[in-house]
């Protein structure tokens, strides 16, 4: 164990999708606990940047663009020139400790601490073996923990335990009055005592709930509890192979909810998502990144499951239920056991 100096430097490392990220802020909302005059920085890549943006817990988000999601007419060779000319002001930085914040041992996040040259690399190695490049190492185990959880754990090298703070996420303030203007426009968007976000994407198929299910929840919440909806979704055609959409899905929805109090919020970008669900009060979407969003953002949710592991990714820190049937599929899951949740939660809360 080392004990950094008050005014350490940190750079910590995730470059995964969007539900990883929110699960470090955890990792990164300690540091910035027992170090508060540490500066403390973050890489991550371009696409998952706003859910960084405006956390007081760290002081710089460096991000990197992935050759796949370079802009129209930039060129691959491009994209490297401009990560290279990153690594060398990464470099320049010095930083005390880089921290490798991914859940296992991974060779090309690495080589690319090893060449940021900070005074140590935190990491974690697998047990029993060796781990060149790691100076102070975490080991990976077999227990069950939510990711939050697993990430905290490299903090341990510095001295920090837990428990586990709750996880952050930050709106962009011009953001988020833009998507409040839209609803002061609306007839019931200052009367609704409970604005409940709804997101019908999922990136898995196991993972989709039906449209026609939806719209029979939204109104038995709208009934109980007189809620108002913002319908979240990414928009495109299903078909895309590269980024598929639900416009067809959220256009049935619409139609099906056509006398409830429903603003339609399709988000081309992610800190639009963030704003939108800034300004909602609970949600309810499978598992996936926006529901990582919402939990960052406080928000109380029912959350869908479909084959992936709900101990590990289920909502960290905020009141919420779990939905998820033996069968792993999120169609199986009813619209009564879905309105029983919601009630479960807001009660909880309340």
């Amino acid at each position: 164990m080392t004990k950094p100096k008050s005014d350490s430097s940190f750079l910590v490392i995730r470059r995964d999708n969007i539900g990883d990220l929110v699960c470090t802020t955890p990792l990164l909302r300690a540091l910035r606990e027992h170090f508060p005059a540490a500066r403390i920085d973050a890489l991550v890549n371009s696409y998952n940047r706003p859910v960084l943006e405006g956390n007081p817990d760290v002081d710089h988000v460096y991000h990197y663009t992935k050759a796949k999601h370079r802009a129209a007419g930039e060129t691959v060779l491009g994209v490297h020139a401009r990560r290279l000319a990153l690594m060398w002001q990464l470099r320049r930085h010095h930083y005390d400790y880089v921290i490798l914040a991914n859940g296992g041992y991974l060779q090309r996040p690495l080589k690319l601490a090893r060449w940021v040259a900070p005074r140590a690399v935190i990491g974690f190695v697998p047990v029993g073996q060796a781990a060149p490049g790691i100076d102070l190492p975490v080991a990976i185990d077999t227990l069950q923990r939510h990711e939050a959880e697993n990430i905290f754990r490299l903090l341990q090298p510095l001295g920090i335990s837990g428990p586990v703070p709750a996880m952050r996420v930050v709106p962009q303030p011009a953001l988020l009055a833009a998507v409040r203007a839209r609803l002061q426009q609306l007839p019931w968007g200052t009367q609704a005592p409970l604005r409940v976000a709804v997101h019908i994407s999922a990136r898995k198929e196991l993972q989709r709930w039906p449209a026609d299910r939806f719209v029979a929840l939204m109104r038995a919440l709208h009934q109980r509890w007189n809620c108002a909806f913002l319908l979240f979704w990414s928009p495109g055609d299903e078909h895309n192979p590269h980024h598929p959409g639900d416009d067809r899905k959220a256009a049935t929805i619409m139609a099906g909810a056509g006398d409830l109090p429903v603003m339609a919020c399709p988000t081309e970008q992610l800190d639009e998502l963030i704003a939108g669900l800034a300004a909602c009060d609970a949600m309810v979407c499978s598992d996936g990144g926006a529901m990582h969003l919402g939990a960052g953002l406080g928000l109380p949710m029912v959350s869908f499951f479909g084959n992936s592991d709900a101990w590990k990714w289920h909502p960290w820190g905020v009141a919420h239920e779990v939905l998820q049937m033996d069968s792993r599929k999120v169609e199986d899951i009813s619209v009564a056991a879905a309105e029983a949740a919601f009630a479960r939660v807001m009660t909880a809360r309340s």
